[in-house]
């Protein structure tokens, strides 16, 4: 795509924009950064902070936005670092601030509904459907723990393209997603934007070494598409296929593993309990896999997150 204009700035080759544009009806202003190359290629977006308690990626885009020369670039590299940025200043976790949604559930979102919905169809029609290609940054919530892995969705058009993205990314597990609603990368794909969503980090917590694994994926990612000099690198992954379990009563939560463990199919995952210790509900294995990512706080809401495992793909 041979962009000349996003956000309203102008693409001047070598320049560089750090600004931020308001989303209507609201009094949330997102930040970006726009980065133009001296020389001509695609247009890359990375997002992060979509759940704004994340913060491995969010500081890996801050970083980058800092560190990536427009000399040495081909394309346009557009950053908006934290995307959810009045959920990040009242610590809301994964939701918006001002009507609670989570954002990465109600993309493409709508310019007449609440704050999210609002900020959704601004991120998806200003910067997303404008790219060529696209990588959001995740990591565990407040309240969860997982192990790497990588998204890419299948069944579309830019399946292929997103595969070979995903490959880039320095992690032992994938998950070809079935989702095609409601997130920003879902949407992204089944609009023909290749797309990734990584998962790195934990509990909010921002370590050195997943920061710099989260810069150092993307510009892998930039090298494969292109963008900047040098050979990408492929890293050999073990497929799953993702189930997420939901928590069906609010209570006390003891997980029986950690993410990365495996379990065989009739384990005890976890148990709920009253606050008297009572159990409320116990949830066994109904085939063998591996934790992903799951709820690692003492709390457990009724339907909200629990475990999500991966199936070894045959």
């Amino acid at each position: 795509m041979n962009l000349k204009r996003i956000a309203g700035h102008d693409l001047v080759p070598g320049r560089i924009i750090k600004d931020h544009i308001h989303v209507g009806g609201t009094e949330i202003h997102v930040p970006h950064v726009i980065i133009s190359g001296h020389k001509p290629g695609p247009a890359l977006l990375v997002t992060a902070g979509i759940h704004n308690a994340e913060y491995v990626g969010i500081q890996a885009a801050i970083e980058l936005s800092s560190e990536i020369d427009p000399e040495q670039l081909a394309g346009t590299l557009v950053i908006v670092p934290v995307a959810n940025r009045s959920g990040f200043e009242n610590r809301t976790m994964s939701m918006v601030h001002e009507d609670g949604k989570n954002l990465n559930r109600v993309f493409p979102g709508d310019a007449g509904g609440t704050a999210a919905d609002r900020l959704a169809y601004l991120l998806f029609n200003t910067f997303i459907k404008y790219a060529d290609a696209y990588v959001d940054l995740h990591s565990g919530d407040g309240y969860e723990e997982l192990i790497p892995y990588v998204y890419y969705v299948g069944d579309t058009i830019c399946e292929k393209q997103a595969s070979a993205m995903a490959s880039c990314v320095d992690t032992e597990f994938i998950v070809r997603s079935r989702c095609k609603t409601g997130g920003a990368y879902n949407i992204a794909s089944v609009n023909g934007i290749p797309s990734v969503l990584i998962e790195r980090g934990q509990l909010s917590m921002y370590p050195r070494e997943e920061i710099d694994a989260d810069k150092s994926d993307v510009i892998n990612i930039m090298k494969y598409l292109g963008m900047l000099d040098g050979a990408h690198e492929t890293y050999a992954k073990t497929p799953l296929i993702e189930h997420e379990l939901f928590s069906p009563a609010t209570g006390c939560w003891y997980p029986e593993f950690h993410p990365g463990d495996t379990f065989f199919e009739g384990e005890k995952l976890g148990t709920i309990r009253d606050y008297f210790g009572k159990m409320i509900h116990e949830i066994a294995a109904t085939e063998t896999g591996i934790i992903i990512h799951q709820c690692a706080s003492l709390n457990i809401l009724k339907e909200g997150p629990m475990i999500s495992y991966g199936a070894f793909r045959q």
